[in-house]
């Protein structure tokens, strides 16, 4: 009768105290050009947190109206992002930024344009309660909104063994935007895989311009293992800085009067389609943004020293721009 009590005993406590030590483990594939993203210790990668997370990810109800999801602003059917100068929240209103994509941010150090947090699990914190974007009053409100909702009560059950919390909820929403990597692009297999069909004649012209007088690789980076085409850093090449009052953009995260109006660089990687571009959406083309850098971007006191004039020729221009075309990768399969 003891030796069945104990037997009983040890199954009520696996069951009940961490029913995610039984979820699946999950492994990323890794397509070609790049690499194997960072996963916190703290967040291991399921499958059925992955699920949990993506059930989430496009559940409107994470708004305080019922009308915003994550997915709103970073749309798979838009490159994830939102086709918008700024993006559009709860009652219509706009916020002051551009929607960055969600592809690849497994690899970025910093996350948002100010990089004002260090990890996507930040990251999906802060629209929930942003009062233009999902307007919820506090994370406690959407924790208790889930809670009333049976079946995530019993999916975090499940995934974590725990009940709801913000920190959990946030954890899921991250670990399936890390599944949502992309890369075997045109320029991948004829950089890395030697393809060379792979992108057309001006693409490969538009490369050397990229390397050489369009002085593109000085921030937007690549190496022989893999391409992230982002420095991960922080630059201010004018983007803006006309405006009776500009965005500080890092300004305003660090304080150092040398980040005014400096913005994390983006990835270049599927490029072509997240239209309109820079962190205010206000140019609306990739030619457009080539002739913005060929201009030298937009002069003021704080503009990084390697944005200079760049004097290159209208074909250079068009063959730069099929370059960036080239790098529009695989889409994950959701």
């Amino acid at each position: 009768m003891l030796a069945l009590k104990i037997v009983f005993s040890i199954l009520f406590l696996l069951v009940s105290s961490n029913l995610s030590a039984y979820c699946e483990p999950y492994k990323l594939a890794i397509p070609l050009g790049l690499t194997e993203p960072a996963i916190p210790e703290n967040n291991p990668m399921t499958v059925e947190k992955i699920a949990l997370g993506k059930k989430l990810y496009f559940d409107k109800r994470l708004s305080a109206d019922d009308t915003v999801a994550c997915s709103n602003c970073h749309d798979p059917k838009l490159g994830f992002a939102d086709a918008l100068p700024t993006s559009a929240g709860i009652r219509g209103q706009f916020g002051p930024r551009n929607a960055p994509t969600v592809l690849n941010s497994a690899f970025y150090d910093l996350q948002f344009w100010d990089g004002r947090v260090p990890s996507l699990e930040d990251q999906a914190k802060g629209p929930i309660i942003n009062p233009v974007e999902m307007g919820m009053a506090s994370h406690d409100d959407l924790v208790k909104k889930l809670k009333g909702i049976p079946e995530y009560v019993k999916d975090f059950q499940a995934v974590f063994g725990a009940e709801i919390t913000i920190d959990r909820i946030v954890q899921a929403i991250a670990a399936f935007e890390r599944t949502l990597i992309s890369g075997n692009s045109p320029f991948d297999r004829f950089f890395y895989n030697s393809e060379s069909d792979a992108i057309s004649e001006p693409a490969k012209k538009g490369l050397l311009v990229f390397r050489g007088k369009g002085r593109c690789l000085n921030c937007h980076d690549f190496n022989p293992i893999y391409a992230l085409f982002t420095d991960n850093k922080f630059h201010n090449i004018g983007v803006g800085m006309d405006k009776a009052e500009p965005d500080p953009g890092r300004f305003k995260v660090t304080g150092n009067s040398a980040d005014q109006g400096a913005f994390k660089t983006s990835t270049l990687r599927n490029i072509a389609l997240t239209a309109p571009y820079m962190h205010d959406g206000s140019q609306k083309t990739l030619e457009e943004v080539v002739e913005f850098y060929n201009q030298g971007g937009h002069k003021n006191p704080y503009l990084d020293g390697g944005i200079v004039p760049l004097n290159l020729t209208d074909q250079e221009k068009k063959d730069l721009v099929e370059f960036l075309k080239s790098l529009t990768g695989e889409l994950p399969k959701l």
